[in-house]
Order: structure tokens, then C-alpha cells, then sequence
């Protein structure tokens, strides 16, 4: 059977990343890694199941996707429709403004400017 192992993120601030994925949207840290001169190298957050976010340091830019990008453009957390009103309301309080609300699904950016969802699909919201 194949199943997802990982989502391997990269990131210039790893630590902010990463808090913002703990703090912000309650996926459980892991484990952190060090390189050989021991700064901090990646940290690891649970996403259900096996499956992992990976928040990889590199020194590279993100690159900005709106709508539908080329390769992999989004990172969507399943929520309840209770949840995502509360969620929405802390991210806004974080900073991290809602860009776009569908039915079922509310987006934003990460601080490097990734961006996410909170979705409760297929569960439909009460009228």
C-alpha cells in the first residue's frame, strides 16, 4: 500500500515556520535536527496518521503562487466546520490575513508566503 510519508517544506526562518504550522494551525512538533556545526537544520510536524511536514532550512526565496501554480502550490489542513471560524480568527490575529474563503475552505499565506488552507470539504457549513 502507498501512502504520503512527507511534506518536505524549505524555509529561510525554519524556527518561524514551524511555529506558525505548531502555533497557528496545532500540528504537533516532532523533532527538531541540527547540521554539523549544530544551528538548527529542519523541524518536523505531525500531519495525521504517518505523515509529516518537513520545515527544511535553505537559503533560497519562496516563490509567490496564486490560484493554481506549477508543482506543488498549496498546503491544505482538514478542520471542522465548528474550527474554522476560531482558526480564521487566529490567524487574523496572527497577522496572516484570509485571502479568499470558498464554501468549504479559507486560504492565507505562511510568513514566507506559502500558502495554505483550512478546509472542512465535504462537510458542508450551516446555512
Amino acid at each position: 500500500m502507498t501512502r504520503l510519508h512527507h511534506i518536505a517544506l524549505g524555509a529561510r526562518d525554519v524556527e518561524a515556520v514551524a511555529a506558525f504550522y505548531r502555533d497557528l494551525l496545532g500540528l504537533v512538533e516532532q523533532r527538531r535536527h541540527l547540521d554539523g556545526a549544530g544551528e538548527l537544520r529542519s523541524i518536523w510536524l505531525e500531519l495525521g496518521g504517518d505523515a509529516l511536514l518537513m520545515v527544511e532550512r535553505t537559503s533560497a526565496l519562496a516563490r509567490h503562487v496564486d490560484k493554481i501554480g506549477a508543482g506543488a502550490f498549496l498546503i491544505a489542513v482538514a478542520v471542522s466546520v465548528g474550527e474554522r471560524r476560531a482558526l480564521e480568527l487566529r490567524l487574523e490575529a496572527g497577522g496572516y490575513a484570509i485571502e479568499s474563503r470558498s464554501d468549504f475552505t479559507s486560504y492565507s499565506r505562511d510568513p514566507e508566503g506559502n500558502r495554505i488552507a483550512i478546509s472542512h470539504f465535504p462537510e458542508c457549513a450551516p446555512p
